[in-house]
């Protein structure tokens, strides 16, 4: 007997294996619609021995397939009271003996509690990143605020990007050499966040916003902008490091 007579699919909780392929093995005259539906008068039912679903065909055509668990396969086979129906009984037989092996269930099982710790990690990751959005929040909610605070928190909020071309930067620039520096650090590859001594300064502003998905779904996503008093902090900072914005390097050459 052939290791593999027929395509056996093991993607699902339990093998299957598809209609049209069952009857073309089993090489049976009749078309494949109306011998399918004398099948299922032996009382095979939807959802518990198999499940239809339509598939494209070359011609741009559709057709009609089904998934058929083993049990419900090796009894058609012995419906057929052919040769070719035995034959395929007993490899149905070999199929479900194998699936059924204390090493198979095993392997299952670890496979399975494996998909679960990744959904378990996955899940923690998020949760961080969302703590780690909301600290930054409420620290910057805490501080109180002077007239020298209420004045630039007057003035609108800017973006990494729009800062660094005070310097002839680029964002990414800036964002790496604050991070160098040891004033941020960036959250789940996604988001630049401070660092707890700095986060309570009143340096940045978080804003969510939504987006619309190619899957078709709502999306949202967490961006830092500088306020007025964060962006004085950056040149400040910058400036002890001898980097002063273009404005002031022209003033100095002139």
């Amino acid at each position: 007997m052939n290791k593999e007579m027929i395509n056996i699919n093991y993607s699902s909780e339990k093998p299957t294996v598809l209609g049209r392929d069952l009857h073309g093995a089993l090489e049976v005259k009749s078309k494949y619609a109306d011998w399918f539906k004398n099948m299922c008068g032996y009382g095979f039912e939807e959802y518990t021995d198999y499940t239809t679903f339509s598939k494209n065909l070359e011609n741009g055509g559709r057709t009609i397939d089904h998934q058929l668990t083993i049990p419900m396969a090796k009894e058609i086979c012995m419906l057929q009271r052919s040769d070719k129906g035995r034959e395929f009984r007993q490899y149905f037989i070999k199929i479900e003996e194998q699936w059924n092996t204390p090493e198979a269930v095993m392997s299952r099982a670890l496979q399975f509690a494996n998909q679960k710790l990744e959904e378990i990690r996955n899940c923690n990751i998020k949760l961080t990143e969302t703590v780690a959005v909301q600290e930054q929040q409420i620290a910057e909610l805490k501080p109180k605020a002077s007239y020298y605070d209420v004045v630039l928190n007057c003035k609108d909020l800017v973006s990494i990007t729009e800062i660094a071309k005070d310097y002839g930067k680029s964002g990414r620039w800036l964002n790496e050499k604050l991070h160098e520096l040891g004033i941020q650090f960036k959250q789940g590859n996604k988001i630049w966040l401070l660092y707890q001594k700095y986060a309570n300064k009143g340096y940045t502003s978080t804003k969510t916003q939504t987006y619309n998905g190619s899957d078709g779904n709502v999306h949202t996503k967490v961006h830092t902008y500088w306020t007025q008093k964060g962006r004085l902090f950056i040149y400040d900072l910058l400036k002890a490091k001898g980097t002063l914005p273009l404005i002031e390097c022209k003033a100095v050459t002139a």
